[in-house]
């Protein structure tokens, strides 16, 4: 057996309900003095009135920084860390999406340590310790509250991520009731973006091993199971709960089973058209599937019943693997996300210069189960802006 590491978050806490555990939690925690990482749309929806309820009550005096914009720059992540270290806060909670989240993750860390921003990006750059951390998610897709990675936007296009253990938060708080406001198209496109990384994780070429297989697996069938009910009767806790959990599962997958190709194609899209990112993954989701089928069909078909439990498994490996791929497509068509670039304001001319950024993700390219070079990533682009 291929020797492996598996990492993961210290402490889950999946429950409906869950937020008014966050007082003990921060106790447990010797956080006295909290600084919530959100946005301002948490705020606008009242989100923040249950976890500010709850500390008031304990008496945990807590600072919110609610300015964490979608595709976080590196001069935000800056600031909050300032504002934390003016406020001589002792924890962090992130509060809200990924960007939230990976907002909170950085923070924790450099208002702890004496390090710099430009100075971690990488795997394993970071020296220092960080303050205590606690992750809530508020939509079920990232699954950045177990993933020891943050994203950062460094320049009108480009992104960086800081890889290291130390990102794992002490705990990540699952609470479906956090999740109740989300739009439909919100749902929908974190949905897909929790199977993209379930899916690329158990196809992941380097890293790939038992725990990530069996974690992927699990996620992949709460999400199938949950993700038109909770986009469609968004007042379904079940669903909902089932949806958040199953997006931590694939987290957790990712998180040690690196993603690969569609997210490599993925990111240009967010950062050239600001299009979100799990709606970037669903767009090429298909086409990176179908272009994988020559190396990955087998490992696809052993996923099929895990994702749509009608598919015939006495049909070739092959059958299997392409009736899976039209499941793919038909559900993201059925959740009513578009289903190509074109509609979305992406031109033709731009597809050779998505390719070229999509050719520097090196660190998520060689996750690939099959190589890419740049006429494929082309084509795939050019079958993504034809749609399907």
């Amino acid at each position: 057996m291929k020797a492996f590491v598996f990492e993961t978050t210290k402490s889950i806490v999946s429950e409906i309900g869950a937020i008014k555990h966050i007082a003990t939690i921060c106790n447990k925690l010797n956080i006295e003095k909290p600084l919530i990482v959100t946005d301002q749309g948490i705020v606008d929806c009242g989100l923040l009135t249950s976890i500010m309820s709850s500390l008031n009550d304990a008496n945990i005096s807590a600072q919110i920084f609610s300015d964490v914009s979608a595709d976080p720059q590196d001069a935000l992540i800056e600031r909050v860390v300032e504002y934390a270290q003016q406020h001589a806060v002792d924890g962090v909670i992130g509060f809200g999406g990924g960007s939230s989240m990976d907002t909170a993750k950085l923070v924790a860390l450099l208002a702890s340590s004496d390090e710099q921003l430009q100075d971690i990006y990488g795997i394993e750059q970071i020296k220092g310790e960080r303050f205590p951390l606690v992750l809530i998610p508020t939509t079920a897709g990232t699954g950045s509250e177990v993933t020891p990675i943050a994203i950062v936007t460094t320049g009108e296009t480009t992104k960086a991520g800081v890889v290291s253990a130390k990102l794992l938060p002490d705990v990540a708080l699952l609470d479906a009731e956090l999740t109740l406001k989300l739009p439909a198209h919100v749902t929908a496109a974190t949905g897909i973006d929790a199977m993209v990384h379930a899916i690329e994780a158990y196809t992941s070429a380097i890293k790939k091993n038992p725990y990530s297989d069996l974690l992927a697996k699990q996620a992949l069938q709460l999400l199938s199971e949950n993700i038109v009910e909770a986009t469609f009767n968004g007042k379904n806790l079940a669903a909902r709960q089932a949806m958040l959990l199953g997006a931590c599962l694939a987290g957790q997958a990712f998180a040690n089973a690196p993603v690969a190709a569609v997210h490599a194609l993925a990111y240009p899209l967010g950062g050239h058209f600001h299009i979100p990112h799990g709606l970037s993954n669903s767009l090429v989701l298909p086409h990176v599937l179908r272009f994988n089928v020559s190396a990955a069909s087998e490992l696809y078909a052993q996923l099929a019943p895990f994702i749509d439990s009608t598919i015939c498994m006495s049909q070739s490996q092959q059958q299997i693997t392409h009736a899976l791929i039209d499941y793919i497509a038909k559900l993201i068509k059925q959740l009513n996300l578009p289903t190509s670039l074109k509609d979305l304001g992406v031109k033709y001319a731009d597809l050779g210069t998505l390719a070229n950024d999509a050719m520097l993700q090196t660190r998520l390219l060689v996750n690939n189960p099959k190589p890419v070079n740049l006429a494929d990533a082309k084509e795939i682009y050019l079958l993504a802006y034809k749609g399907f």
